[in-house]
C-alpha cells in the first residue's frame, strides 16, 4: 500500500506508516470525493455513519478518503466531519497518480481494494 499512498496517511491521530495503518486489512476503500462537490456532499455523511457504525472499520476494513479539495482549509474542513483516515493533503501528486491509475473520471467515486492492493 506504500506504493499507492506513500509513507504516510493521516489518521484522526495524526500522521501514521502507511505500512502499520494498513497492516492485515481484508479490504481497503479509496474515496475520492471533495467538499465543493454537492453529490459528494450528500453521499460523504452516509458513508461515514456506515463506517462508523461497522465492527470491522479500522481492524478489518480502511477507507481512504483521497481529495479533490482545492485548498488546505477546505479538506479539513470536510475530513473533519469524517469517520475514516485520508491522504495527507499535501500529496497532491499521489492524489494524482491514484486518480490515474483507477481512472477517476468524477467524484465522488470509491474505490474497493482486497488486503493486497488489487481491484
Amino acid at each position: 500500500f506504500v506504493e499507492l499512498f506513500g509513507e504516510k496517511i493521516l489518521t484522526k491521530d495524526g500522521e501514521k506508516d502507511t505500512k502499520e495503518v494498513l497492516a492485515g486489512k481484508t479490504h481497503v476503500m479509496i474515496y475520492f470525493s471533495a467538499h465543493w462537490c454537492p453529490p459528494c456532499r450528500g453521499y460523504t455523511p452516509a458513508l461515514s455513519e456506515a463506517y462508523g457504525k461497522s465492527s470491522k472499520a479500522g481492524s478489518e476494513v480502511a477507507v481512504i478518503f483521497v481529495s479533490s479539495d482545492r485548498d488546505q482549509a477546505s479538506f479539513d474542513e470536510y475530513w473533519g466531519s469524517m469517520s475514516f483516515w485520508a491522504l495527507p493533503y499535501s500529496a497532491r501528486e499521489q492524489k494524482d497518480k491514484l486518480s490515474e491509475k483507477f481512472g477517476v473520471r468524477g467524484i465522488p467515486t470509491l474505490v474497493l481494494l482486497d488486503g493486497e492492493g488489487n481491484l
